[in-house]
């Protein structure tokens, strides 16, 4: 899984059965994801200009996963309901979903994330799964301009 992009100098992780389920769950979301990648490019000027918003690499990543591939923002939203009455409402949005026929799949991209965010997007990763939201394997790429190292977490 993911061989092409581990050629070109990606550092792959893949825990808690990660691979056996996207290999055979969801291998349309692989293909996607990792013809994505193969496209990234990281200029020198864009490694040397200082940070403040979204990188380029990562607009661009953004943009080639929406455009060709259809994975859109989606905000979830859970409600509890105790006897007809709403008692909590929280929500959650991710930059890419995308529903295929086994699952749905959510995608947060970030450029050298800060642990507090990485650790608040795993837990809301875990808490969509726990309520049946979204599938199983779900991933999170932690793009690095040093190393590219992308990062494959499931819930």
């Amino acid at each position: 899984m993911f061989e092409k992009i581990k050629k070109k100098g990606f550092q792959v992780l893949a825990l808690h059965h990660a691979e056996a389920i996207l290999t055979h769950d969801m291998p349309q979301a692989v293909m996607e994801l990792e013809s994505a990648l193969l496209q990234v490019q990281i200029p020198i000027e864009e490694l040397v200009r200082s940070g403040g918003g979204e990188g380029k690499l990562t607009q661009r990543l953004r943009r080639s996963l929406s455009d060709i591939y259809g994975w859109r923002k989606h905000k979830f939203e859970i409600k509890k309901t105790v006897d007809g009455e709403e008692k909590e409402s929280i929500s959650h949005e991710i930059d890419h979903v995308k529903r295929f026929p086994t699952g749905t799949f959510a995608l947060e991209i970030e450029w050298n994330n800060k642990d507090p965010f990485f650790d608040r997007d795993l837990e809301n990763f875990k808490r969509l799964h726990a309520d049946g939201v979204i599938s199983r394997a779900i991933v999170k790429f932690g793009v690095c301009a040093v190393d590219q190292a992308a990062t494959l977490l499931p819930s």
